[in-house]
């Protein structure tokens, strides 16, 4: 079992995010953070849409240009959700705002009196749906409907507990990892697929550390493990399917209730696998061994006790 802080250093942290409509009525997204493979467009676009009502397919996403994007800090311990998604949500509420003041104008009505249907993506009186303005209407006033958020966030605190069963062969030293069961709360779950992976790619990175991934050196001091023909890299051969057990526990350290999730499973899986394996050697009175148990170092520890 494990507590992880995420979103630090403790107490907290900030990203950037600005989201504005174009002229169409579409909005246009620019968070501070970059992707490199864990799905900021789907998520960011995810919130942009649900706050203001439009669909995803209406949301455009732009990162990574700093002629585009005021300011950023990147992506890294487990915090683009929580710190840019929530800067998205609150820039996005912040222009729903805004463009109600518009809308008002445009039903002659008092702004305290105009919401927006996030159903249906129009804005009206209350009580009255069927008299409505698009955000094509509201944008074609030529109103500049932007904001920006770079609020800090206070840390979140992700938990889970992993669970490994391992085989070991005695005579070779070489172990095999059966099954896997991790429970990790993420917080609320905007987008399962996309935290699926996340604790996909966690809990195999976790596994390699255990099993595989060691950078070694001879007498001299030359690295052994200078490329990936000698450096041991995880793959599907060495790993069975996840038990991903679901747990979310919203945090109130956001405005979204979101949790880092990209860590979590190497945090948790470590451990477990290492565990594991010395539970299945106590019978030999093997109480400690240091990671990664690959064969040969089982072997020794084993052969150290049995002669």
């Amino acid at each position: 079992s494990y507590v992880e802080v995420t979103a630090g250093p403790a107490p907290g942290s900030n990203e950037y995010a600005r989201v504005e409509i174009t002229p169409e009525g579409r909005a246009r997204i620019r968070p501070g953070t970059l992707s490199h493979g864990q799905g900021h467009m789907t998520t960011f676009s995810m919130i942009a849409a649900d706050r203001l009502g439009m669909d995803i397919e209406d949301i455009e996403f732009v990162q990574g240009d700093t002629d585009l994007v005021a300011e950023g800090t990147g992506t890294f311990g487990s915090r683009s959700t929580q710190l840019a998604g929530s800067s998205v949500h609150v820039a996005a509420g912040q222009v729903v705002d805004e463009a109600r003041r518009v809308a008002a104008d445009l039903l002659e009505a008092n702004v305290e009196d105009v919401v927006l249907d996030r159903a249906s993506g129009t804005f009206h009186v209350v009580g009255s749906p069927s008299v409505a303005r698009t955000w094509a209407d509201v944008a074609a006033t030529g109103e500049e409907l932007a904001a920006e958020s770079n609020e800090t966030m206070a840390c979140t605190y992700p938990f889970g507990t992993h669970l490994a069963v391992v085989e070991i062969d005695t005579d070779t030293g070489a172990v095999r990892l059966e099954r896997i069961v991790a429970c990790d709360d993420a917080g609320t779950i905007i987008n399962p697929v996309i935290v699926e992976g996340q604790r996909h790619g966690g809990i195999a990175q976790g596994v390699a550390q255990a099993l595989l991934e060691e950078v070694a050196y001879d007498d001299e001091g030359n690295p052994q493990t200078a490329n990936f023909v000698d450096y041991g890299i995880i793959s599907m051969a060495e790993l069975p399917s996840f038990d991903l057990v679901p747990l979310e526990t919203p945090t109130p350290n956001n405005p979204l209730g979101v949790k880092g999730i990209g860590e979590s499973g190497a945090v948790g899986a470590t451990p477990a696998v290492a565990n594991a394996v010395v539970d299945g050697l106590s019978h030999l009175g093997i109480r400690h061994l240091d990671v990664p148990l690959g064969p040969q170092r089982v072997w020794e520890a084993i052969r150290a006790v049995t002669g």
